[in-house]
């Protein structure tokens, strides 16, 4: 099971199970860390997310409007990989979320890991991931 499952469904108001709009694997370079090296160099970080929304209106309709437009998601969210440094990957998943959910109120929920497959560890490690899910308030 992925991080992006680990957190189980997400529940409608009326108590079905929201559809989920995947992003997997987005990539780029960015300098967050708290090392100065980190911060100066630069290094990979990748990004998963999961929407939780219905998209019934949007299939029925054939309509984007009534979806999420997951290419322009995408680029705002490299954006954020790519924009002002942060500390913390808790601080840089927040960020994500935030955008995730300002993208369109039908957003009910959204799912973040953030990986940081080259993080400064002094073991050998395949990658580090922060997961957080995120509810509209």
């Amino acid at each position: 099971m992925s991080s992006l499952e680990a957190a189980g469904p997400v529940l409608g108001a009326d108590g079905r199970v929201l559809d989920r709009i995947v992003l997997r694997g987005l990539r780029a370079v960015g300098r967050h860390g708290v090392f100065d090296a980190e911060r100066r160099d630069g290094q990979p970080f990748g990004l998963d997310v999961a929407l939780h929304l219905d998209v019934a209106e949007a299939a029925a309709g054939d309509d984007l409007s009534a979806t999420v437009d997951y290419g322009a998601l995408a680029e705002e969210l490299v954006t954020v990989l790519t924009g002002e440094p942060v500390a913390l990957l808790e601080t840089l998943a927040e960020r994500v979320a935030a955008a995730c959910l300002a993208r369109s109120p039908r957003v009910v929920a959204v799912d973040v890991v953030v990986h940081k497959p080259r993080a400064p560890l002094a073991v050998p490690f395949d990658d580090v991931e922060l997961a957080v899910r995120r509810v509209r308030a």
